[in-house]
């Protein structure tokens, strides 16, 4: 995780919670006063950002000692203590909700996420996440999907050519797309793959006629659709279903042999994880 963009947004998360004061620390608890907070856990799930916790205390005070007592990644339960916190009470209030938005948000992916990614055990297919994030949270919402055994798609518009629908409509077609893509990258230089979105079997017939791609994204396919689909493009380029897809026929896709699912729930159709920061 880029170090100077986690920086920027604890300080951005900071500024917009603490505004000139803590008006409310500030006018009860005298300055220089000390004490400890444990994190406790009230539903269960899987644990994510522990580790961004960490940088949170510290970019508020780093003279708050953490101890450490669960980590990423872990089956958790009500009662479970994540972590406790000791230092100046000023500096543990500060940190205490934008450390619990951003660990129960994060927890709630990562639950979620470990549902799919179990379902696939046994499988040659991975559950993948996409952009449907929140603005300014991407890069921990796809960490948390990470640490509950998904994998990440594209981080942004920029580490990947994945051509669209609108992409291909405003282009004038699939082969045109593919054909201007692929000049882009012999142009630029630029390391990129590309993935193409298809509607249906005489889509695919087009790409693999044209070539020149990395992926396949078969877009609404039914069951059925995406069994013929990959029957067509098995050991040619890597397949990807997306569309609708949930728990319940993640498996049925899944068992059509497509490498990878992605499902835009993984990270917008999301039950933050509830826990909880409390005086010791």
């Amino acid at each position: 995780m880029d170090k100077h963009y986690l920086q920027a947004f604890i300080k951005n998360a900071v500024c917009e919670d603490l505004g000139d004061g803590d008006h409310t620390s500030l006018a009860t608890i005298h300055m220089g006063a000390t004490g400890s907070a444990r994190l406790l856990v009230k539903e269960a799930g899987i644990l994510a950002g522990v580790e961004i916790a960490k940088e949170v205390f510290a970019y508020i005070d780093p003279s708050l000692t953490i101890k450490i007592l669960l980590f990423d990644g872990a089956v958790i339960a009500p009662g479970d203590e994540v972590l406790h916190v000791s230092g100046s009470i000023h500096s543990l209030l500060k940190a205490e909700r934008l450390v619990l938005n951003i660990m129960q948000r994060m927890s709630g992916i990562a639950t979620t996420t470990r549902l799919y990614a179990e379902k696939l055990v046994g499988l040659k297919t991975k559950v993948i996440d996409t952009r449907k994030t929140t603005p300014g949270m991407r890069f921990l919402e796809k960490e948390a999907v990470r640490i509950g055994g998904g994998g990440n798609h594209r981080m942004g518009l920029y580490d990947m050519i994945l051509i669209k629908d609108n992409h291909i409509d405003f282009a004038g077609g699939i082969k045109p797309a593919i054909n201007r893509a692929a000049d882009y990258i012999r142009q630029t230089g630029k390391a990129l793959k590309i993935e193409v979105e298809v509607r249906n079997v005489a889509d695919i017939e087009i790409v693999l006629s044209v070539g020149k791609i990395n992926r396949i994204m078969l877009d609404n396919f039914s069951v059925a659709e995406t069994l013929q689909a990959v029957r067509l493009i098995q050991g040619k380029y890597e397949t990807e279903s997306s569309g609708g897809i949930t728990l319940e026929t993640l498996c049925d896709y899944a068992l059509c042999g497509v490498d990878y699912i992605s499902v835009g729930a993984l990270t917008h159709h999301i039950k933050s994880l509830d826990l909880s920061l409390k005086a010791m």
